[in-house]
């Protein structure tokens, strides 16, 4: 899949290198998959074979490191994940807590095998983790290069929320007691830094925000507004958080009432196995209302064609029903020059208000999303006005340039205070 953590980190890696800068992105569990050049190596940190054998199979905790060769290399990776494979929390609950347990326990092994890659490598002024779900990695790191290590906070708390109990618990309090051996930790909103703070028992002042940016040199804005049907449009992973079944109601109540006479509805994203029956919902309802011929699922799309589809449309709306972190696919969206109406929730309201390319209405709400999405439609001068704002605001705001010209400034400050700081630190076994 199209992960939106890799698609991130892989895009700060590029800017970063293209400076100057020394950086390696090291792939963890599985190669990463980008909709643009990938920059990562092609070592995988803790082969998800291993990793799944060693929860799977106690007697994989104890192979000759020269065997897991075999399933450590990348192309076997790849060649196991072909087929989609659920990423589904609820499924995922003591393989999460055997990672968070980090050394001495299922995956010590795996540890072993990471501190002996690092023994290899010239020591980073800076390690960053891509989430909290790897904070266990900290210690082990911190020990074998003897520099700090930062995680980035980017979406993690859906998965921690998905998990069962007793999972669910124990993996905060996990995450908690790791949180001693992290130097730094690194929000991609503003929205998200205090909502991480409470959530993991942070410290505020240890949590920087590093706005989310966006590479916009190949995203050509669309021109102005055609006189065909408007194309409504909703990019993102196909499951229920993400809202598209809100969107589709609203879209519903839009044509019931004439206020949308003519339209499409078009969508476009990740959809894993286990919510192929939540798009087939949407496809039944659809049929049964008689718009089935206005509603097209596109499927997963790379680059190129994400961005052809965005710039087809006239309005995008991702209704997310939580509190959304990030908002990638708003803020393409956005640089396209298709003005959108987001609930007032998570990260969007920032988003929108620092670009001024769309509109906002209340959380959960489809008439509110169907009266904004008519007002967008239906006030050309207004469409105008927020597709040239967004267009320029995501450039302004949510470049590339803008998030790497933060984040040097964050690692940098950290790693001189590391580099000051002669107190022995905690750092957990």
């Amino acid at each position: 899949m199209y992960c939106g953590s890799c698609l991130r980190d892989n895009a700060l890696a590029a800017e970063l290198l293209a400076r100057g800068h020394d950086v390696m992105l090291q792939p963890v569990y599985t190669p990463t998959l980008t909709d643009e050049a990938n920059v990562s190596g092609r070592h995988v940190l803790m082969g998800g074979i291993s990793v799944y054998l060693a929860q799977k199979v106690p007697l994989f905790r104890h192979t000759p490191k020269w065997l897991d060769r075999m399933w450590d290399a990348p192309g076997v990776i790849r060649a196991a994940t072909k087929r989609a494979i659920s990423t589904d929390p609820h499924m995922l609950g003591d393989m999460t807590v055997s990672m968070l347990r980090g050394e001495g326990g299922a995956f010590s092994k795996e540890m072993e095998k990471l501190t002996d890659w690092l023994a290899l490598e010239a020591p980073p002024d800076l390690t960053v983790l891509p989430n909290s779900l790897l904070i266990s990695l900290a210690a082990p790191i911190a020990r074998a290069t003897r520099r700090p290590v930062g995680v980035t906070l980017q979406g993690e708390d859906l998965f921690l929320d998905g998990l069962e109990e007793p999972y669910r618990t124990e993996s905060l309090r996990l995450i908690r007691e790791h949180a001693a051996s992290v130097d730094g930790f690194f929000a991609v909103s503003g929205f998200y830094a205090p909502v991480m703070a409470r959530l993991l028992d942070i410290e505020p002042s240890r949590i920087h925000v590093i706005p989310l940016g966006i590479t916009t040199r190949d995203i050509e804005p669309r021109g102005p507004r055609g006189a065909g049907s408007p194309r409504i449009g909703f990019f993102g992973r196909i499951a229920p958080e993400k809202g598209l079944h809100v969107l589709c109601e609203a879209y519903r109540v839009l044509r019931e009432s004439g206020g949308l006479p003519q339209a499409t509805l078009e969508a476009g994203g990740y959809l894993a196995p286990e919510h192929r029956a939540y798009l087939e919902g949407i496809q039944q309802q659809m049929k049964e209302r008689g718009l089935a011929t206005e509603f097209q699922y596109h499927g997963a799309l790379d680059r190129t064609a994400k961005l052809a589809f965005l710039r087809s449309l006239d309005v995008f709306s991702m209704p997310a029903t939580y509190e959304e972190p990030k908002a990638l696919s708003v803020i393409e969206a956005l640089a396209t020059g298709v003005p959108v109406v987001q609930p007032r929730l998570g990260a969007f309201t920032e988003i929108v208000e620092n670009t001024g390319g769309g509109l906002l209405v209340p959380p959960n709400d489809v008439e509110a999303l169907a009266g904004g999405i008519a007002r967008v439609l239906q006030d050309r001068a207004e469409w105008a006005h927020l597709s040239a704002a967004g267009a320029a605001g995501a450039r302004t705001h949510y470049s590339i340039g803008r998030e790497a010209d933060r984040a040097l400034e964050v690692y940098a400050a950290l790693a001189r205070t590391a580099s000051q700081d002669t107190t022995p630190r905690a750092r957990p076994h």
